[in-house]
């Protein structure tokens, strides 16, 4: 099994020790070699922005000497000889008073930048400094090779190809319009009168049924007043909703709706012995003071029967001004209809979209709403863009300016490096102008693509941090947004984070790929292979997947599944076999014959 954890040197002197004092500073010199250094992990592994690792040395018995000072330095060096100093472990003799008995030892945490993939390739080295601190005399060893090279895993982090669109505000599904005419009647009466007919009431009605509208259902209410002619006939309230269905069906027979009149239903609702609509129209009235209508609030929540709450209010001073100026209006048959809005079908919006930024036709062809749809409706992006130019120009909204710089975005993941650069400085433009609008989720997690395909990781995670913490116009975004979170996640090191978001994330090749990665990262490596299996099952020429199981294998132990991947995944991308020469997570293989072949 590969051994990237732990590396024990015991170290070597060669050539010729620098010596500048006396000779005790020479024997802890020459008493070096026995010393021992353990650097874990080894190789080097980055994570986030720094490359983390912990060292420990271990002096023989009695190379401390009194008085003096034992330096270990670090220090890594990589490119054309450019060096970073780590830091240091000291050992200073007068800390370790057994030295003469037990090994001195010391443990430290050290840390350097990641400056890039000119690093990659480096060496980590310690040179050990034997001074008297009296009079600043000192000798040194030789700089001495204690790990090498870097485990860059991490930087494989594919940026999601998802972008997120604000809402158009656009409902495409069928929506029902009600509309409400009331028939009045004579107390005690189910008949609809003449009158009724010829109102305006009746008019409205009957210039609906003949203007055909799409009617899903027809609801009739049917209520009575309370009073006692009213009252006792139990069937009136169910009477009077009948007789407005039997007028509203012969007027379908009138206007020849042929058999239109089945596909709507037609329901009755007869309220019988019901206080609701006195109550209602009680705060409504103005005729009687707010004292006079608590005495009829008192009743109806009271006790007693129907009848005699009614015979209580007929007792009430006020009573023959409400039964004049209420109760004919509570004779009533509420009539609700709800028809299908007439609306555009999918087709006409994105042609009539097309036209409209083509200057066919008109700004006023189309709606907002409408226009920002027709862009969701069209596979092309260049279509795409001239429709959310228009909606730009046409009603200037954080939703069009978000739509247009997510185009953009798409543009510049399908485009070559000349255009790249100039599309996502084009999306970021439309990014700020939608913020500035109005402050929105979309927005926030577009910038956080823009700017990691800029390479600027640090605002790319203020921009998803916005982003998570508001609600996206369209629900559907969360799950495309934990998949740049997640991306942005391993890019900053926090593997376990990443393991958790991106498993709540949209589905897609990409964002399998990214889990599958953080699960390499978080040594989870069957897990990550069925992670990366997941990404080819939706993209099968996706090479770094292949990649990525040759991997997970390598740590596993599992060679043979190792070469198969590799060989897949070189095959399918020959610009990953020069990547996986240099890959130290295949240390323990690169030298065999079977990994040469499987690269060929």
């Amino acid at each position: 099994m590969i051994q990237v954890n732990r590396l024990i040197i015991a170290l070597t002197l060669t050539g010729a020790v620098a010596v500048s004092g006396c000779s005790s500073l020479k024997k802890m010199v020459k008493m070096a070699k026995d010393q021992e250094l353990t650097v874990q992990p080894s190789p080097l592994a980055l994570k986030g922005d720094s490359v983390n690792f912990d060292m420990s040395a271990v002096l023989p018995v009695k190379m401390l000497k009194k008085g003096k000072v034992y330096t270990v330095n670090t220090f890594y060096v990589y490119g054309d000889s450019s060096r970073t100093d780590v830091g240091s472990l000291e050992f200073r003799a007068d800390d370790f008073p057994n030295g003469a008995e037990q090994q001195p030892k010391k443990t430290a945490s050290f840390s350097f930048p990641y400056e890039g993939p000119e690093m990659d390739k480096g060496t980590l080295y310690v040179q050990g400094v034997a001074s008297n601190p009296e009079n600043n005399k000192s000798a040194n060893t030789p700089d001495m090779e204690v790990a090498k090279g870097l485990i860059v895993v991490q930087n494989m982090v594919e940026v999601p190809t998802f972008v997120a669109y604000g809402s158009s505000g656009y409902n495409n599904q069928e929506e029902l319009t009600p509309t409400d005419i009331d028939f009045y009647f004579s107390q005690g009466s189910s008949y609809l009168r003449p009158s009724e007919i010829r109102s305006g009431r009746g008019d409205s009605l009957r210039n609906f049924i003949a203007e055909k509208n799409v009617t899903r259902s027809v609801t009739i209410t049917g209520t009575h007043s309370p009073e006692g002619t009213e009252r006792v006939n139990q069937n009136l309230s169910q009477e009077r909703a009948a007789r407005i269905e039997e007028y509203y069906k012969n007027q379908m027979d009138r206007y020849d709706y042929k058999g239109a009149a089945d596909s709507i239903n037609f329901i009755l609702k007869p309220v019988v012995e019901d206080w609701a609509q006195l109550r209602d129209s009680l705060q409504n009235y103005d005729g009687i003071s707010d004292s006079e209508k608590q005495q009829y609030y008192d009743i109806i929540s009271g006790s007693g029967t129907f009848e005699s709450k009614e015979d209580q209010m007929h007792r009430l001073p006020t009573y023959r001004k409400v039964f004049s100026d209420i109760y004919p209006k509570l004779r009533t048959a509420d009539t609700e209809i709800l028809t299908v809005k007439e609306k555009k079908t999918d087709a006409q919006i994105v042609t009539l979209a097309k036209q409209l930024w083509q200057k066919v036709v008109g700004n006023d062809t189309l709606s907002n709403e409408e226009l920002l749809y027709g862009g969701s409706l069209t596979p092309s992006l260049e279509e795409r863009e001239n429709i959310y130019k228009a909606a730009v120009d046409k009603n200037d909204s954080w939703q069009a300016h978000n739509n247009l710089a997510a185009v953009y975005l798409q543009q510049a993941t399908e485009s070559g490096s000349s255009d790249k650069t100039e599309l996502v400085d084009q999306a970021m433009t439309q990014l700020e102008l939608s913020v500035k609008k109005q402050d929105n989720a979309e927005a926030h997690a577009n910038m956080a693509i823009a700017y990691m395909l800029q390479g600027n990781k640090q605002q790319a995670q203020a921009e998803i941090q916005s982003a998570t913490g508001m609600s996206p116009s369209i629900e559907e975004n969360n799950a495309g947004i934990s998949g740049i979170k997640g991306a942005i996640e391993i890019m900053s090191g926090n593997y376990e984070e990443a393991v958790s978001t991106l498993s709540n994330a949209q589905e897609s090749a990409v964002t399998q790929f990214n889990l599958g990665l953080a699960q390499i990262l978080t040594k989870n490596y069957e897990n990550a292979i069925t992670s990366f299996q997941d990404a080819l099952n939706q993209d099968s020429e996706f090479a770094k997947a292949d990649y990525g199981i040759a991997i997970a294998n390598a740590y596993l132990n599992n060679e043979q599944p190792m070469y198969d991947a590799l060989k897949k995944a070189v095959q399918a991308d020959p610009e990953l076999k020069e990547k996986a020469l240099n890959d130290l997570s295949f240390a323990n293989y690169s030298d065999s014959q079977e990994f040469r072949t499987a690269i060929q």
